[in-house]
């Protein structure tokens, strides 16, 4: 983490003093394509995506190879229609037993994500990395971001979630902010099985502004968790409310170290509704 911190601290104002690269709204050639590969309701697709020269940068954090391209995976709802606004939720997984991203979106996030009407986006390199650094996430998973924004026109305003369990919670944490200051719209963090507070970590590191700390941040608690206990998802919610975030849920269920998908579903629904009621005000 403190690799990744040191890597971040001399590119990142470089990088997205203007979001350009990271969030561009250009059509593709087909309004119901990703990347170039149709993509129909109801369906996912995974395509090979371009690294622009800053993600090239953050991919080779810790010495990795920079690969060729990155794999982004896109889960659309039943009744997608592109001409329209649809919430993206974002999936980062942890590095535990090379589990990736797409891996996530795929078990935990899809099909709660399709009852509520939400996109799923993950981006992952074409082959594990030699280390599975969060640079070489953000670099996947910003690729995906930008592929998502040239193919379908507008969709740079769509609402965005972050969404994390166990390690992926650590990674969600430090990373939303950094995708908040490439332009995208956040509108909730999903935290499950997250035993350290890095979200606060990742606020002072990218100073995504003071807007930021309205963002909804719900954390789902295992009362049985003995890898992630109550008492420290307890101090994550007290750590990132002296931060400054005044909306922080916390919710627990009796079970172990799992994800509860009604506790996404739920998520889902207030990130969704407080967005709506910012907008209304």
């Amino acid at each position: 983490m403190k690799r990744f911190r040191r890597f971040f601290s001399a590119a990142i104002f470089l990088a997205f003093s203007c979001a350009g690269n990271t969030c561009p709204i250009h059509a593709a050639s087909s309004p119901a394509s990703f990347a170039g590969t149709p993509v129909a309701p109801g369906e996912t697709v995974r395509v090979q995506v371009p690294l622009n020269v800053q993600e090239q940068k953050y991919a080779s954090e810790g010495g990795n190879d920079v690969p060729g391209y990155a794999l982004a995976t896109l889960a659309v709802p039943p009744g997608f229609n592109p001409k329209k606004s649809w919430p993206i939720l974002i999936a980062l997984s942890t590095s535990d037993f090379k589990i990736q991203n797409g891996d996530d979106l795929a078990h935990l996030y899809r099909a709660t994500a399709f009852d509520e009407g939400w996109l799923v986006l993950a981006g992952d390199g074409p082959a594990v990395p030699r280390r599975d650094t969060s640079g070489w996430r953000a670099s996947m998973t910003l690729a995906a971001l930008d592929a998502l924004y040239r193919s379908f026109p507008g969709a740079a305003r769509w609402p965005v979630a972050c969404a994390g369990y166990s390690g992926g919670a650590k990674r969600t944490g430090l990373l939303a902010p950094l995708f908040s200051i490439a332009g995208c719209r956040i509108i909730g963090i999903y935290l499950t099985g997250i035993n350290v507070d890095t979200l606060s970590d990742g606020y002072r590191q990218f100073r995504p502004g003071k807007e930021f700390l309205h963002t909804p941040i719900f954390i789902s608690s295992g009362q049985e968790d003995k890898v992630a206990t109550v008492k420290q998802q307890w101090d994550v919610k007290r750590s990132i409310q002296l931060t400054g975030f005044d909306r922080v849920r916390l919710e627990t269920f009796p079970a172990g170290h799992v994800v509860k998908r009604s506790h996404i579903r739920e998520a889902l629904r207030w990130f969704h509704e407080t967005s709506a009621n910012s907008l209304i005000r």
